[in-house]
């Protein structure tokens, strides 16, 4: 599979999967590079026909992540420019059903959690905080301070309820115990630049993985962070997002500022398959969880698209199961 889809005026962000259905995705997108201008955001289905936008909606700022709800399937969250954390419900279209403004500034990254035992999603932000919020109330439970820097990704654990691991421009990644918002459980000074992603291995529960401007990927044992267990190298730019498979246990994705988006194996590594299929940064990047290998991207340069790697269709020596 190989589609695309023209966000003519609107620069991709984040992309995501629904984890309800296989053939649905959204996108978050923003007017003038996120710079200036408002954010739209696109609800696709693909198909025969190729990648169809079912709904979109606008907010007057730029929109910089996205997440699904996991407890229903018409709900979506959204982190904006201008503070807000926006929740969205796909069945009506006048607009959001709820804007909250706690940060102060950016909302960067939004994620709901993956262990099902709550209605929670966390929001990570330019302000320098991680907020975790109930999306049946108006307000947010906890607020988590510590990072000195711009909180640029927050991701659940999808193994240990509760726990939770924020990437940050101070060079560090952390790792939460949510009821414990006091201290993190562990500060792992991950890289020398600033760190703009991570992402919990589906496999391994001590596995956390971190993405930063220095170009490098790494791979941290959270019970012993003083030695990455891998480093990835090969972008010639800053890695803006990264994701682990659900269905291979050694692979994981990357998109960068140097247009790529690279398929990994961390057990030997390196990278597998390369992809230059985009013009300009690469923010977006999901695998689809009900279709092995298929993937989806987004950039500045106003394409959205769904993929299959040749190394995931031809999985050879270097994918195990």
């Amino acid at each position: 599979m190989n589609l695309s889809l023209q966000t003519k005026g609107r620069h991709g962000y984040s992309v995501e999967f629904s984890p309800f259905f296989p053939t649905k995705l959204a996108c978050a997108t923003s007017q003038y590079y996120g710079i200036a201008g408002c954010g739209t955001l696109y609800v696709i289905e693909t198909g025969p026909n190729g990648l169809i936008p079912q709904t979109v909606f606008d907010w007057n700022d730029g929109l910089f992540d996205i997440t699904w709800a996991e407890n229903n399937e018409n709900i979506l969250v959204t982190g904006a420019g201008d503070g807000h954390v926006v929740v969205w419900d796909i069945n009506q279209r006048r607009g959001p059903i709820k804007a909250s403004k706690e940060h102060t500034k950016e909302v960067n990254s939004v994620h709901w959690t993956q262990t099902r035992q709550e209605n929670y999603f966390l929001s990570g932000s330019w302000d320098k905080s991680v907020k975790l919020w109930d999306i049946s109330r108006s307000q947010s439970l906890t607020t988590f301070l510590g990072h000195e820097a711009i909180v640029y990704s927050v991701r659940w654990s999808p193994h240990i309820p509760g726990s939770f691991a924020s990437a940050s421009g101070d060079h560090t990644v952390r790792v939460w115990d949510a009821r414990r918002p006091e201290t993190p459980q562990t500060v792992i000074p991950a890289h020398s630049s600033e760190i703009l992603t991570c992402d919990w291995s589906k496999y391994d529960q001590n596995l956390l993985f971190t993405g930063a401007v220095d170009g490098a990927i790494r791979g941290w044992d959270i019970r012993n962070p003083q030695t990455p267990i891998c480093d990835l190298r090969g972008h010639s730019l800053a890695v803006r997002r990264i994701k682990t498979s659900a269905f291979q246990r050694n692979i994981l994705a990357s998109v960068s500022y140097d247009f790529t988006t690279r398929l990994w194996d961390f057990t030997i590594n390196m990278a597998v398959e390369t992809l230059e299929h985009h013009t300009e940064f690469v923010y977006g990047l999901d695998f689809n969880l009900f279709k092995p290998g298929e993937m989806a991207d987004c950039s500045w340069d106003e394409v959205l698209r769904v993929f299959t790697p040749k190394s995931l269709i031809n999985p050879g020596m270097t994918l195990q199961h």
